[in-house]
């Protein structure tokens, strides 16, 4: 962090990347569904599949498919398709670009803390406008040793060599508010992800924003 962010007292931010700053749900539905495809298990519906977004991946495939080397084999199969293809299958939220521009001009040192596997979160960002904005990009490792957000949380401080009171996790999912604030982290949950109001609110989110021009100001106030 620059001096002149540390005596101003800004936090560091940590950003989720699907939704929060991605729409991602094509990418990661269809991969899951390859994934099941290919072991031959049904495909659940649309709006279940969705709900996988933001959970750690064995998270979700291990109550439907019930043995853990099945799991290894679909967590395996979703990567093959998703590092082939299924990163380039998203859009950023509109505003998002906006929104990360007037953190950057503030003196906000900003990094990414993601579910995604490490190296497709790293591809994802390497090709979008404010890739470069983030200092870090902290994901999941293959092995599923970095799997929740909890742990990426704690990576990411150990990278940073920061505490949690100099940071501030920003995502749209409980897992984001909840893995925060098991550090004493501050948060902020956003609305137009996947995660609902209720469900943010629930899981404790300190602060709301409805609309990627909102948070700026939350940012600030």
């Amino acid at each position: 962090m620059s001096e002149a962010s540390i005596q101003a007292g800004k936090p560091t931010l940590f950003f989720d990347l699907d939704g929060t700053l991605i729409d991602s749900s094509v990418g990661i539905t269809r991969s899951i569904s390859y994934a099941l495809e290919q072991l031959r298990h049904p495909v659940p519906s649309e709006q279940v599949l969705r709900s996988w977004i933001g959970p750690a991946l064995r998270t979700s495939f291990l109550p439907l498919l019930g043995d853990e080397q099945r799991v290894e084999q679909a967590v395996a199969l979703y990567l093959e398709r998703y590092s082939r293809e299924g990163w380039t299958e998203h859009q950023v939220y509109d505003g998002v670009g906006d929104m990360l521009d007037a953190a950057r001009a503030a003196g906000y040192r900003m990094a990414v803390v993601t579910a995604k596997n490490e190296n497709n979160a790293r591809k994802i960002l390497a090709h979008l406008p404010f890739g470069g904005y983030f200092e870090d990009v902290i994901g999941s490792t293959v092995d599923g040793r970095l799997t929740h957000k909890v742990d990426l949380i704690a990576e990411a401080l150990r990278r940073f060599g920061l505490q949690a009171a100099q940071c501030l996790m920003i995502g749209d999912r409980r897992m984001d508010i909840e893995g925060a604030l098991q550090h004493g982290m501050g948060n902020i949950g956003v609305l137009w992800g996947f995660g609902s109001e209720q469900e943010l609110r629930e899981a404790g989110a300190q602060r709301l924003a409805a609309a990627p021009t909102q948070l700026p100001g939350l940012l600030a106030a």
